[in-house]
């Protein structure tokens, strides 16, 4: 299930933090990460990912 959310993780930052841990803080700061850039909305969707 790791490898489907870090692939979403990839392409849909948002999608892969929200499959991860729901609509929450990490959800909206994930969303204004990927606005901000692609590239920060994708290392902070893998790190909520890899930390639980």
């Amino acid at each position: 299930m790791d490898f489907i959310r870090i692939l979403f993780a990839i392409l849909l930052p948002p999608v892969g933090v929200f499959l991860q841990v729901g609509i929450g803080a990490p959800f909206w700061i994930n969303i204004l990460l990927t606005l901000l850039g692609y590239i920060p909305g994708i290392v902070h969707a893998v790190w909520i990912i890899a930390k639980k």
